[in-house]
């Protein structure tokens, strides 16, 4: 069994999405949820999805060994750590630190770097990070509220985290085959390894060079390289019904383009910022009145922006983002607990967790995918199987909150 834990809630997914895309059968375990004897059985990688980006390092990983203790319960001999494909990271940030406490835990010598998914744009080339055309200093990533990427060599932003050697791997050593990239990584006497990706064959490179390392590290992409058994999936089967919500704490460009391409057909209602630092319950109740009065077989959006002009970090000195997540948290358990909706589209990590929380999943069965890093699941909550899907706010495609329901039905 490959082992898994994942930073955040979107991005256990995505890399569950990944995972079965490369053959394996995937079960995302939200924190300190459990297994049965029976789920174990019929999965071949399991993903703790943890809320430690951003979370206090000792904190961050306490978590993290904890959940390589319930890996290797469960029977992982390998293990994954996945962060964003971004490198969401300070130089006070839990990259490092979490690498080496896992690395120490499982007996690593080593772990491969690779942050890259050139499915979204984000490849390494000449130890650089780019989204896109764009060094990721200059992309949007630079001005992120809570870690803000102002440089772009991987090497530059994991070495100020870690007290161990940071080297680096370039394309033309990857382009020569698994073989090349296991001898440089042998000939390496750094513990970290950044290797240049720039396309999927890359990916495939790496991982077969890897197959005998008993940690590596990444974004989503490298699972693609991870190849799967293969077997029969028996776990993930749609809910009863497709009738759902949008919710949307992500107010990045692309959620804000899904937003309008949805707004065409579907009823949007925009979240009221001051009335909800005022009353979260009244705005709960009013967004969950409202979502209930649409026509059944409508895709309704609740939306903390529709605009950029829409975006607000405060009111009245109160942070929004918080209020934002425990309104759509709210909203979410609402809906399910009155059977409302049996499946729901979150847009934005934070957002997302708070939803998962909220309805009390323990786990999510990983069904199809809908984009790159971004998939249907089900769960159980409130004695209901509902299905979810949890995207990072940059993914997806525009068409996806009115697209994706299709493949439930």
């Amino acid at each position: 069994m490959l082992g898994s834990i994942a930073d955040d809630f979107t991005g256990a997914t995505d890399l569950a999405t990944m995972l079965r895309r490369s053959g394996h059968r995937v079960c995302v375990v939200v924190e300190n949820g459990t297994l049965t004897p029976d789920q174990l059985r019929e999965v071949d990688a399991v993903v703790v999805a943890l809320k430690t980006r951003t979370a206090p390092r000792a904190e961050a990983v306490r978590a993290s060994l904890d959940a390589v203790d319930r890996l290797r319960a469960w029977g992982a001999t390998r293990f994954y750590v996945k962060y964003c494909s971004t490198f969401d990271s300070t130089d006070d940030g839990n990259i490092g630190p979490v690498l080496d406490a896992v690395a120490d835990a499982v007996g690593a010598a080593r772990a491969v770097v690779v942050p890259a998914l050139p499915a979204n744009g984000r490849t390494v080339y000449n130890g650089q990070l780019f989204v896109g055309a764009d060094l990721l200093e200059n992309s949007s990533m630079r001005q992120h509220p809570l870690t803000p990427m102002t440089r772009s060599r991987v090497a530059d932003l994991l070495r100020p985290q870690t007290p161990h050697d940071v080297g680096e791997v370039a394309l033309p050593t990857v382009r020569e085959g698994a073989d090349a990239v296991r001898a440089a990584l042998d000939a390496s006497a750094a513990r970290y390894t950044v290797l240049d990706t720039v396309a999927d064959d890359d990916l495939a490179v790496i991982g077969e060079a890897t197959t005998d390392d008993v940690l590596v590290s990444g974004g989503s992409g490298l699972a693609l390289g991870i190849a799967g058994p293969r077997l029969p999936d028996a776990l993930w089967s749609p809910p009863g019904t497709d009738r759902g919500v949008v919710l949307c704490g992500s107010v990045s460009a692309t959620t804000l383009e899904q937003v309008a391409h949805a707004a065409r057909t579907q009823p949007v209602r925009l979240i009221d910022l001051a009335a909800a630092v005022a009353d979260e319950q009244g705005t709960i109740a009013q967004l969950a009145a409202w979502v209930e009065q649409q026509p059944v077989a409508s895709r309704p959006v609740v939306c903390a922006a529709r605009e950029r002009a829409d975006v607000r970090s405060s009111v009245d000195d109160v942070e929004v983002a918080p209020v934002v997540e425990r309104v759509l948290a709210g909203v979410a358990g609402r809906l399910v607990a009155r059977g409302t909706v049996t499946a729901l589209i979150v847009a934005g990590g934070e957002s997302s967790g708070s939803v998962v929380r909220a309805l009390g999943v323990d786990a999510l069965h990983i069904g199809p995918e809908l984009a790159p890093g971004v998939c249907w699941a089900t769960g159980s909550a409130e004695g209901r199987t509902v299905a979810l899907a949890l995207k990072s706010g940059n993914f997806g495609g525009t068409d996806l909150f009115t697209q994706a329901w299709e493949v439930l039905r």
